[in-house]
């Protein structure tokens, strides 16, 4: 730095001080990034060279602006030059700035707004391309904080809510605010992936914020495996060094991030997106931009008798919720009430006229977009987006439609019998697992000794209670993060994830021990004494056969492991198989590659 603006003396920054430091002072831009697709959405402006200037983190630069009385001069100042950087990199690319602003600033006035919308005018950006970061609970001046935001709501810039879950004062933030967008503390999304507690109290968060209509951001990502379950919870964009650290070239950042996508696009195909059963029943309903005229909202409901809302839209595509008919009604059917909406000297605008609706991503998985329906009672449907911009609507009726379409979808992946996953899911569960080398795998393969003599014996119909027997026991006895499949017949499958061959040969031991005892029952008392029936064998000759029991082949897959495949474990199976039938404990082991 070649300026010499010297070392902080009594904590306060005056006007004279804070003109040296500006111009020392820099942003660095760190992507927010579209958890579905990889596109950038936005970038988070974060100060910087705070420390040569002699503030060891940005909170002490605005702790000693506020003490000289310039907090909101700096801000002002500084955003300018964010603005200027961001307006320099975004040309087309329709992203938003992330800025954050101090709670202290919050005074009722108008001022740091008015300021903002010109820097916006200025360089041609519209108000909705910021996004506005609060941090902290304003100034309790009165029991309603909603009057502090009300400047900041009265434009079309956004708000979000800056480090969600990790502050006390979240909820009622969240209630007064009514923000765009949440950004998780980064505490519940480090090591989401392998934290149980972590993982469910995200999911309530990000439940009850698509609810609201809100877009979840998942701060902290640094790991490929927190990027997935966040994913999988829900969360709509990421921000992290997974994708990127601040950087102060913005000129160097790219506008899509392939690896991410990658990612992304490896998730989707594993878990069978539900894309297409939405896309089939997803409603093109036009959405109006959020600085249309009302008439327009009239002329949408009058070209289509059957709609009782219109979605409402920003000047960048991102849902803001839907205008009801029901809610501008009283203008509509009185005599002159067209004539006084459309009068701008009332003030009314279609945005005040805007009710919030909740929002999904087109690539969630349908049983995410269900529990956001459902857990909103007066829901008209949901609005759908894809890159965060509106496609289409889903209404009840469609909702309906998907939830029977991605039924019948599971229903044909599922044993008929035992509803337990089907082949197609046993050998996806398999690819899966094989490619997750950072964890240890045991798969095993179970069938039936003697079902066929038992089954001519006693009947199909006790032979199928003998399975759901089987298929019982297993949900009972093996713990819910495993894997259960049904191949058919008596053959079935388990997935044990993370568990040692040991450790699952326990498992199977006892699973099939309670099999062989309950399964007795299943007999008449002479055989139970006997311990044996006399039933045709393959041949035609009547034969001796022990009553029913279980075997198990079991093939484990360590860590760091690579190239293998499906067949590779079918193919151990099947040598496997034989010796677990012969074995006096009815398991065999193996390991792939060993």
């Amino acid at each position: 730095m070649s300026k010499d603006v010297g070392q902080p003396d009594n904590g306060r920054i005056d006007l004279d001080r804070l003109t040296a430091l500006v111009p020392c002072l820099d942003y660095a831009f760190q992507p927010v990034v579209n958890i579905a697709t990889g596109h950038c959405f936005g970038y988070e402006a974060l100060l910087r060279h705070h420390d040569a200037c002699g503030y060891a983190t940005p909170r002490d630069f605005f702790d000693a602006c506020a003490a000289g009385g310039m907090l909101d001069v700096a801000q002002m100042q500084l955003w300018e030059k964010a603005v200027a950087k961001f307006a320099g990199l975004s040309g087309g690319r329709g992203a938003r700035l992330f800025l954050n602003i101090d709670s202290r600033s919050f005074d009722g006035t108008d001022l740091l707004t008015h300021h903002i919308k010109g820097l916006l005018a200025h360089y041609d950006l519209p108000e909705s391309a910021v996004a506005f970061e609060l941090t902290e609970q304003p100034p309790v001046i009165s029991d309603d904080p909603r009057q502090w935001i009300k400047p900041f709501k009265a434009t079309s810039c956004k708000l979000a809510l800056d480090r969600f879950g990790g502050m006390a004062s979240g909820s009622a933030l969240l209630y007064a605010s009514e923000p765009d967008f949440i950004k998780i503390d980064p505490f519940f999304v480090l090591g989401v992936s392998h934290d149980s507690r972590k993982k469910l109290l995200l999911s309530q968060m990000v439940g009850v914020a698509h609810l609201l209509g809100i877009m979840v951001i998942a701060v902290g990502v640094e790991t490929e495996k927190d990027f997935l379950t966040c994913k999988e919870i829900g969360c709509d964009l990421v921000q992290g060094f997974l994708i990127s650290r601040p950087v102060l070239d913005v000129e160097t950042l790219p506008s899509n991030y392939a690896a991410i996508e990658e990612l992304s696009r490896n998730d989707r195909r594993h878990k069978r997106s539900d894309q297409k059963i939405i896309l089939d029943q997803m409603e093109h309903i036009e959405a109006l931009p959020v600085d249309a005229e009302i008439t327009a909202v009239f002329d949408c409901l009058r070209h289509d008798t059957q709609r009782t809302f219109v979605p409402i839209v920003d000047h960048m595509g991102q849902p803001l919720g839907i205008v009801r008919e029901s809610n501008i009604k009283n203008y509509a059917y009185s005599p002159f009430g067209k004539d006084l909406i459309s009068n701008k000297g009332l003030g009314r605008k279609l945005k005040d006229f805007i009710v919030r609706c909740p929002v999904a991503d087109l690539h969630q998985p349908v049983e995410n977009i269900i529990s956001i329906y459902s857990g909103e009672d007066e829901a008209d449907g949901i609005m759908l987006v894809d890159q965060m911009r509106y496609v289409g609507f889903l209404s009840a009726r469609s909702i309906i439609r998907v939830i029977n379409e991605k039924s019948l979808a599971m229903a044909r992946d599922q044993n008929p019998l035992t509803k337990l996953p089907g082949n197609a899911l046993i050998n996806q569960y398999v690819t899966e697992s094989l490619s997750d080398s950072d964890i240890a795998y045991v798969y095993a393969y179970v069938d039936f000794d003697n079902f066929k003599p038992f089954n001519d014996k006693y009947g199909f119909r006790q032979g199928d209670r003998a399975i759901l027997l089987f298929a019982e026991l297993m949900r009972k006895k093996v713990a819910p993060e495993h894997f259960l499949g049904h191949i058919g017949g008596d053959d079935f499958f388990v997935g044990f994830k993370g568990l040692s061959n040991a450790e699952a040969e326990a498992e199977l031991r006892s699973l099939l021990e309670d099999f062989r005892s309950d399964a007795e029952s299943f007999y008449d008392a002479e055989a139970r004494d006997k311990g044996c029936i006399t039933s045709i064998d393959r041949d035609g000759n009547p034969k001796v056969f022990p009553l029913l029991t279980a075997s198990a082949a079991l093939v484990e897959v360590k860590t760091g492991r690579a190239g293998f495949n499906v067949d590779d474990v079918s193919a151990l199976i099947a040598k496997l198989k034989k010796l677990s039938k012969a074995s006096p404990t009815k398991l065999a082991s193996g390991t792939l590659g060993g």
